[in-house]
């Protein structure tokens, strides 16, 4: 199976030579990656400088940042395989995360393929623990319904996408409004590393919910994330086998972060060009 792996950039100097060279030393037996194409968005840290380091990458330069959907046009637009596999700038995939999340696409019904992200946050502290919470949930939900973020698979049956604060699950949306079914891959693991902080925290939640809304209201989608009974219902269950005071914190984050997001959704503030959370761009090797 030939795919295009595709990164968009802003400013990942601290995560792109690492992200780069886990994707070059993927154990591959039935999937090839043809064509390993980066887009930076306006960065002006050293992050063109250290792809550049990678000769077999194809570096795309974008002099002003217009959203991570923009970038994800231009790759679309250069590849040519029938495969492409998108993939946060800071994360880092397992050995075999990309052949695990490819591999059931060769089934004629599969139309996109969801990776497990894991935070490397340590959980001894209250915003390790949090991310640890949040991110645990959403793998819960996605055992029975897959959702999408941080790094996906998919067919390239579509050109281009329209503007979106959830880039992972427009594709979704797309995908499934095709015909097609999607699939998540809990052995597809990604490591991501999750606020430390709560302005991080609320900045990056708040932004999710808000976009969820409006692809909702704009393609009646629903990522499966948005079923706050299912949540609840999880948390129950988790919450007396872990320390109730620090999940009822996480749950009360994520909670305020939802009001926000219901807010700028309200108001209509659109989130295509987003704020970073500077405190998830440093993963360690």
């Amino acid at each position: 199976m030939d795919v295009t792996v595709g990164v968009c950039a802003h400013n990942e100097a601290a995560n792109i030579g690492l992200l780069l060279q886990a994707i070059r030393s993927q154990h591959l037996k039935k999937v090839k990656i043809s064509s390993l194409i980066v887009v930076s968005s306006g960065s002006t840290d050293d992050t063109e400088s250290i792809v550049r380091g990678f000769p077999d990458v194809i570096l795309i330069r974008e002099k002003e940042r217009r959203g991570k959907v923009s970038a994800i046009n231009l790759i679309l637009k250069r590849a040519k395989t029938p495969v492409v596999v998108l993939i946060s700038a800071d994360v880092i995939p397992e050995k075999d995360a990309i052949e695990k999340l490819c591999i059931p696409l060769s089934q004629p019904g599969i139309g996109i393929c969801g990776a497990h992200p894991i935070p490397t946050n340590p959980e001894t502290t209250l915003m390790g623990f949090v991310s640890h919470v949040v991110w645990g949930l959403h793998h819960q939900i996605a055992l029975s319904q897959p959702k999408f973020g941080e790094c996906i698979a998919f067919r390239r049956v579509f050109s281009r996408l329209p503007p979106s604060a959830v880039d992972e699950e427009e594709i979704a949306s797309i995908i499934l409004g095709k015909g097609f079914k999607p699939l998540y891959v809990p052995d597809a693991i990604v490591f991501n590393k999750g606020p430390e902080t709560v302005r991080d925290f609320i900045k990056q939640r708040r932004r999710i919910y808000a976009g969820h809304l409006a692809l909702r209201r704009q393609t009646g989608h629903t990522p499966p994330t948005m079923n706050n009974l299912k949540l609840l219902s999880l948390i129950i269950r988790q919450i007396n086998l872990r320390a109730p005071f620090w999940t009822a914190y996480a749950m009360g984050l994520e909670g305020l972060a939802r009001i926000l997001g219901y807010w700028d959704f309200f108001i209509g503030r659109k989130h295509i060009v987003w704020q970073t959370a500077a405190s998830t761009k440093q993963l360690k090797p």
